[in-house]
């Protein structure tokens, strides 16, 4: 994943996670997925810190259950 597609990647998660919840049609599986792929791309500081927020997000999902 290069340099861009990791930033999009990035953006659209946030965008996601701000939003869903445990009951979407789309299971957090999926988006467990998404998050551990740009987390392992994550190169340089702030996209690792912003990898850790997401992971952070979906894992509180995830404890309410939506898992």
């Amino acid at each position: 994943m290069n340099h861009h597609q990791l930033e999009s990647a990035l953006d659209h998660l946030e965008h996601v996670l701000a939003r869903i919840s445990g009951t979407d049609h789309i299971p957090l599986s999926y988006w467990r997925k998404r998050v551990d792929d740009v987390s392992a791309a994550a190169r340089i500081p702030t996209q690792k810190n912003r990898a850790r927020r997401l992971d952070a997000a979906l894992s509180a999902l995830e404890s309410r259950g939506g898992a």
